[in-house]
């Protein structure tokens, strides 16, 4: 083991390290106000419901290609991914017509 592999351990290390707190953090500190945590399971909640539409409306067909050996893709995941996909084009589309109209409000005032 040389240092190279020593220093990507460290760094996945600190990765892991970093993505617990910023995950644990701020849930310790909205416990002096627990109201401040219904905004996020609110977003948390819009979000799964946007991706539960859309991956009722993804397809699940796999080309050959895709199925073979070095992807084994199933329909199932085929699914999930065209799931994802059609939920971050919604969740752009969403932020964009937000910066719109935010910037015709702005006119207007």
């Amino acid at each position: 083991m040389d240092t190279t592999d020593i220093f990507l351990y460290a760094g996945y290390l600190l990765t892991a390290i970093g993505v617990v707190l910023a995950i644990l953090m701020p849930l310790i500190k909205s416990l002096d106000n627990p109201k401040s945590l219904l905004g996020t399971v609110l977003g948390v909640l819009l979000i799964a419901g946007v991706f539960f539409i859309a991956y009722s409306i993804a397809g699940s067909e796999v080309s050959a290609k895709f199925a073979a050996d070095p992807f084994n893709l199933t329909p199932t995941g085929s699914k999930a991914v065209g799931g994802m996909l059609i939920t971050v084009y919604a969740l752009f589309m969403i932020a964009i017509v937000g910066i719109v109209i935010t910037e015709i409000t702005k006119i207007v005032k």
